[in-house]
């Protein structure tokens, strides 16, 4: 499997997954000119994504969807729940609606439920030919029911949103900062972490640290707590405006 994060941060989240058979997005919330952009920087054709997967529906995450789905038809695979908020914005005609763990072409998708304030949100582990990437963003915790299920994947795509001191200290206002700490807000990096020491196995090659807050957030400290946490080298810090490299597993 080879994997880039398109963009991630406030402004937007979109990520690119690809195996033999199939080339997938997940979310797709910056423009589609930027998507394209992107994508044909990685060599990828728009017009063969075969599916866009979505973790929930925050504008950040699907901003650009009603232009892509327009411009190419590409299905897009989500709950009903969301799906009924998508139809709110615009008429979604080209989906289907994922109750459980299900396959595109080459691809098998296990869901994870997360813990968001959005109606309905997902994080999920990706698998082809023995290789998996684990991919979660946008929650206040992880269920522990998950621990087998999301331990010695060979990569993690991992939420890292904010520095507590940083939020506590800073700028938003008191709400904001309270749905951030909650069950239903963000992982801080503290919390990342501390999930991340549990699961990564043998078999673990990478880490992607995702969802960086602008405000709240740095990449020099998100990577710090990381490493104070984890005896692991091998960590790609994303970024909102600038796609990762393809990483290979």
């Amino acid at each position: 499997m080879k994997v880039s994060v398109l963009a991630s941060g406030s402004k937007g989240n979109s990520s690119y997954i690809e195996t033999k058979e199939t080339k997938i997005l997940v979310d797709l919330g910056m423009t589609t000119l930027y998507i394209e952009t992107k994508l044909k920087t990685l060599g990828i054709n728009p017009e063969d994504i075969d599916a866009i997967i979505l973790t929930h529906t925050h504008v950040d995450h699907i901003s650009g969807l009603k232009v892509f789905t327009k411009k190419y038809n590409t299905k897009v695979y989500l709950t009903e729940k969301m799906l009924k908020d998508i139809n709110e914005i615009f008429e979604l005609k080209n989906y289907e609606i994922i109750t459980n763990d299900f396959k595109i072409k080459d691809l098998e998708i296990e869901i994870i439920k997360t813990s968001h304030d959005a109606s309905d949100s997902n994080g999920y582990i990706f698998k082809n030919n023995n290789k998996t990437i684990s991919y979660i963003t946008d929650t206040g915790y992880i269920n522990r029911k998950y621990k087998d299920k999301l331990s010695n994947k060979n990569l993690y795509i991992m939420e890292s949103n904010h520095d507590i001191k940083m939020l506590q200290d800073g700028k938003y206002p008191y709400h904001l900062k309270q749905r951030v700490l909650s069950d239903k807000g963000h992982l801080s990096n503290e919390m990342c972490s501390k999930y991340l020491k549990e699961y990564i196995g043998k078999d673990t090659k990478k880490i992607i640290l995702i969802h960086l807050s602008h405000e709240n957030n740095s990449e020099e400290i998100a990577l710090k707590t990381l490493q104070e946490n984890l005896e692991f080298k091998d960590v790609i810090i994303s970024k909102q405006d600038e796609s990762t490299e393809l990483v290979e597993i």
